[in-house]
């Protein structure tokens, strides 16, 4: 598929999300919006695609919802007050679907962040699994300044990345917080000098990723994910379902095998479904 805002590429089992409106600092249209949901839920449905690489051109990671074409955004607002709070709720809940196509990915995927990342930014890349940023990557959940309340995914996702009370002063206060702040809290999970070391060790995550069980991998993001939502009860309960049904494939032969020799093993694609939708 080719795309109006970002580029898509897949190589060696891994996935290549670009934002590309540089010029925009990448600030998030309507276009895009419908763009990145597409694009993810097109890589779930691959079966070679074994982890995902997010990240933007340019001199900014993304600068938030584009404030200049709000009003596509956000929706019309003519008509009855009451269905035009219904068709904006309905609108709300389409943009949440399309960061949480990256949550629901079956796959996981890496945010590499540089400059600023705001508002929509902070949404995107708590929609991520794993977060690493360049020495001169800033955050703030920028909503707050415009008079907005945060709704696409930070106020519900940040919570298990960042300490609640942080997150309750960047929330209220638009802040920044910087790199250092960001790792030391856990939000980011490495720090790298450039945009171009940091996209590389994106990759080096990635690629090693790539190289483990693609049962495995999909597996466990599943599971950390039920268990993020649900109780430890119910979590166990998930886990033991879910081994119980993929634990008597070939990959864990294999792998153990590759253990016990000490050598290196390479693991069969997932079945492609007959219905990706």
């Amino acid at each position: 598929m080719t795309y109006e805002t970002l580029e898509v590429t897949i190589k060696d089992h891994i996935a290549h999300v670009v934002m590309n409106r540089p010029e925009k600092l990448n600030a998030m249209n309507g276009t895009f919006f419908s763009e990145i949901g597409k694009a993810f839920k097109a890589l779930d449905a691959n079966p070679d695609v074994r982890a995902v690489v997010l990240s933007g051109n340019g001199k900014h990671f993304t600068a938030g919802l584009d404030l200049k074409e709000s009003g596509s955004v956000l929706g019309a607002a003519e008509g009855d007050p009451a269905r035009v709070r219904d068709k904006l709720r309905r609108h709300i809940l389409w943009l949440q679907d399309s960061f949480s196509a990256i949550d629901t990915c079956r796959v996981p995927v890496i945010a590499a962040i540089h400059g600023a990342c705001v508002g929509g930014g902070i949404d995107l890349i708590a929609a991520a699994d794993i977060r690493v940023a360049s020495e001169d990557a800033w955050f703030s959940v920028q909503e707050i300044n415009v008079a907005i309340v945060a709704d696409l995914g930070t106020l519900q996702r940040a919570p298990y990345l960042l300490p609640l009370g942080i997150l309750k002063e960047l929330a209220y206060t638009g802040r920044k917080m910087m790199t250092g702040e960001a790792k030391a809290l856990g939000f980011i999970n490495h720090i790298h000098s450039t945009k171009e070391t940091t996209l590389e060790a994106a990759f080096e995550i990635a690629r090693a990723i790539a190289g483990k069980s693609p049962l495995a991998v999909v597996g466990t993001k599943a599971v950390l994910n039920h268990a993020r939502d649900h109780s430890i009860a119910d979590g166990l309960d998930y886990v033991a379902t879910w081994n119980s049904g993929m634990l008597l494939g070939e990959d864990l032969m294999k792998a153990a095998t590759a253990a016990l020799t000490r050598q290196e093993t390479t693991f069969t694609n997932l079945l492609e479904s007959d219905d990706p939708a």
